[in-house]
């Protein structure tokens, strides 16, 4: 959750299906070494004991006072009210019983819990009666956690279930809603994609604008490359938009047939501007209409491959979105990732071999200007491999770790980034540095 002065967790149990007694804890993942306490020194193979019950009592692991509720220790003696451990001792069956028996329709009200002693969300002492729903504010960011566990409460003296108490075994059904900074259906970790393509169709947009400007200004100069480049500038443009439409869509709507309709075309628009892209630079490079007249038969090659990677970046982008990475096994995530991965690498290690050749025909030529063209792509490329290693070495790190436990807790917010951000970004960089390399200009026929 992204804390804010209005963000909240709800707790809403049902009134006709509830009753007995809950345990319930709400806590944000880095306090989740105070959940529980340690069953025995001695055998470390057992469980810890979560909840504070009778038997936990006798075995001096918790008070009588906190029977019921979710046991909270800590062993460098930080209190409760300094961290974001809340628990109570819930219980349903008062007011479902009475609201059952007298047939009136239960008040749903929100409620703030009291701040005392400057303590935000304040533990309560004994049982905590279920009238309305149970608020919990959130201030900080953070991966914050809410478990209840249904308890039977036993007589210390009989060991008998205390019929004063719960009459029933207990039981619960309820909803538990995460009030975000934002309004919607998006996740936490996947909201910052709708500002980030808002911001990437504005920065595509703008420099559209001027590349617009100077095809006008050189209407006359214009190559067949620049005519090809203006059509990859405006169809960027549109696949930027169609991101932030799509997302902006699913937070409003949320996943249904629609937006999973949405999904795949975003997908092929996608994959069809990555495609496109590595195609017109592999037969840029391979020099055509500056060096040869035509390619013959390697141009049946690069089509060959324009779409092959073009099938497997659509399954790559509706795979990111669709599988849950932390329950997904690896060799499902190496199916989206491994074929979309060769045939990139393909396209870039033929294009710096093709530039290698070109470059080298230029200089026998003594064509020093196209050849200082054709070198300073080579550097923007021989830059761009640098870093797309260097991301996929970041990458497989952190998703090799995503079977750990805390793995969500701690990647949740850098998610969006390493699956979206990074890339598109660099992308962007790259496109716009070699864009300005063919730029019209009044000597473009020279």
């Amino acid at each position: 959750m992204w804390g804010g002065s209005s963000t909240y967790i709800n707790v809403t149990f049902d009134y006709q299906t509830s009753h007995g007694q809950v345990a319930m804890a709400i806590y944000e993942w880095r306090d989740v070494k105070y959940f529980g306490v340690a069953t025995s020194e001695s055998d470390t193979s057992l469980p810890k004991t979560y909840v504070c019950t009778t038997d936990a009592v006798r075995s001096r692991l918790c008070s009588s006072s906190d029977v019921g509720k979710f046991i909270f220790y800590s062993q460098d003696g930080t209190p409760m009210e300094q961290t974001s451990f809340w628990t109570a001792s819930v219980t349903l069956n008062q007011t479902s019983s009475s609201r059952r028996r007298s047939g009136t329709a239960p008040i749903r009200v929100h409620h703030l819990p009291r701040q005392e002693d400057g303590v935000l969300n304040p533990s309560p002492a004994g049982l905590l009666s279920y009238t309305s729903p149970i608020q919990y504010q959130v201030r900080k960011t953070g991966y914050y956690c809410v478990a209840v566990v249904p308890v039977t409460v036993i007589s210390s003296t009989t060991r008998q279930v205390s019929t004063d108490i719960i009459p029933y075994h207990p039981t619960y059904n309820g909803v538990v809603l995460f009030k975000n900074t934002f309004d919607g259906q998006l996740s936490a970790a996947d909201y910052p994609k709708v500002n980030f393509y808002l911001f990437m169709f504005f920065a595509y947009a703008l420099l559209a604008c001027g590349w617009a400007w100077l095809c006008y200004k050189h209407t006359l100069d214009l190559l067949p490359i620049q005519y090809y480049l203006s059509g990859l500038v405006g169809f960027m443009v549109v696949e930027m938009a169609a991101n932030w439409v799509y997302y902006r869509y699913l937070n409003a709507h949320g996943k249904n047939t629609a937006a999973v309709l949405f999904l795949f075309v975003v997908a092929i628009l996608d994959a069809g501007r990555n495609a496109l892209s590595f195609f017109m630079l592999l037969v840029v490079s391979l020099g055509l209409s500056v060096v040869r007249e035509t390619l013959g038969g390697t141009m049946i090659k690069c089509q060959a491959l324009a779409a092959a990677h073009f099938v497997f970046g659509v399954l790559y982008a509706v795979g990111i979105v669709e599988l849950e990475l932390e329950s997904t096994s690896a060799l499902i995530l190496l199916l989206f990732v491994i074929p979309l991965a060769f045939t990139l690498s393909g396209f870039l290690m033929w294009i710096l071999h093709s530039l290698t050749g070109t470059m080298t025909q230029l200089a026998a030529r003594k064509q020093r200007y196209k050849l200082k063209m054709f070198q300073r792509l080579y550097y923007i490329l021989l830059a761009t491999v640098v870093v797309i290693a260097i991301f996929f070495v970041v990458s497989s790190y952190s998703f090799s770790a995503r079977l750990a436990e805390d793995y969500a807790a701690k990647s949740w917010r850098a998610r969006w980034w390493l699956l979206d951000g990074y890339l598109s970004i660099l992308f962007y960089v790259a496109f716009w540095s070699i864009a300005y390399l063919w730029r019209p200009t009044e000597n473009n026929r020279r």
